[in-house]
């Protein structure tokens, strides 16, 4: 089923209303017999060579004008993707927790703001094991953060976090990362369960594989609603008005920049909600500019 622009905006109403609570959510959506919320986990700053290095000077020069984007650091968003329904309170991915950056690692706050405490979630659907996505898995005492919560992760991505072997493959720069993962992996691996492209990961809720940003991504359709995307499409700027530009941030670039090509392509012709990791205000849609594309964020 396709989202009329006339439903997304009235779903979207309640972002007018949302200034005056903490960093909880830009809008709530209905899908899948349930609601979709966004839910703020802060912010990452990042160097901008960490996304933009290698990309056509004068070209980037001209998009990063049109969007007001720094050309020395970044400070992309962090939504995570809340799902109720009658009987489920998911998460799709867990922050970044107390120890990555001290912008981010908001969600346990933003999540009682909206009435669901850590006891409530019953499943984390992770998209991928980066920092700002998985580190929020144990707390401040190295403890389950959710622990009444089932976990599910895509078994290309798990196996490849999981390898002791990634840490030395990876890069010096995202070393880290590697470790960061495996050891919060490892406390709650007997209550982690796996999933592949393609399949029912829960009831209504289908994994797609958009692999290249690491090496198992997965992006999720909700019902016929709507689309969480993770770090498939990782900005509202360069990745709309270029998403054939290969990003550093992207650990496999070329994959992702072709994945995210086809993705993009897709949402556009289906006009489905989205709701993207490091997108503003989280939730929107794909829509057509020239030969091109543009986000449209709720309520625009």
């Amino acid at each position: 089923m396709h989202i009329s622009r006339r439903r997304f905006l009235q779903a979207s109403g309640v972002a007018a209303v949302l200034p005056a609570m903490p960093r909880l959510a830009r809008a709530d959506l209905p899908a899948a017999n349930g609601t979709l919320t966004v839910v703020s986990d802060g912010h990452l700053t990042l160097p901008a060579s960490f996304v933009f290095d290698g990309m056509p000077a004068d070209e980037l020069t001209a998009i990063l004008s049109e969007y007001g984007i720094d050309k020395a650091s970044v400070t992309p968003p962090c939504n995570v993707t809340l799902y109720r329904d009658s009987e489920r309170t998911i998460l799709f991915d867990v922050g970044s927790g107390s120890k990555f950056m001290p912008t981010a690692g908001d969600l346990i706050d933003n999540l009682a703001a909206a009435g669901v405490s850590p006891e409530d979630v019953t499943h984390v659907v992770f998209t991928h094991a980066h920092p700002d996505h998985i580190w929020g898995l144990l707390d401040d005492f190295d403890d389950p953060a959710f622990p009444e919560a089932s976990y599910l992760i895509g078994k290309d991505e798990w196996d490849y976090w999981i390898n002791p072997n990634t840490v030395d493959t990876i890069g010096e720069a995202r070393a880290s990362f590697a470790v960061g993962a495996k050891r919060r992996m490892e406390v709650l691996e007997e209550k982690f369960t796996f999933f592949r492209d393609g399949e029912e990961v829960l009831p209504g809720i289908a994994a797609v594989a958009t692999y290249g940003h690491t090496p198992g991504h997965m992006s999720f359709e909700i019902g016929s609603e709507a689309f969480v995307i993770g770090d498939a499409i990782g900005n509202h700027h360069v990745a709309f008005e270029k998403p054939q530009w290969e990003a550093g941030s992207d650990q496999n670039p070329e994959k992702a920049a072709a994945t995210r090509s086809a993705l993009i392509e897709r949402l556009a012709s289906q006009e489905t909600a989205i709701i993207g990791y490091h997108l503003p205000g989280g939730l929107g849609r794909v829509a057509r500019k020239d030969d091109a594309y543009r986000f449209v964020g709720a309520g625009q």
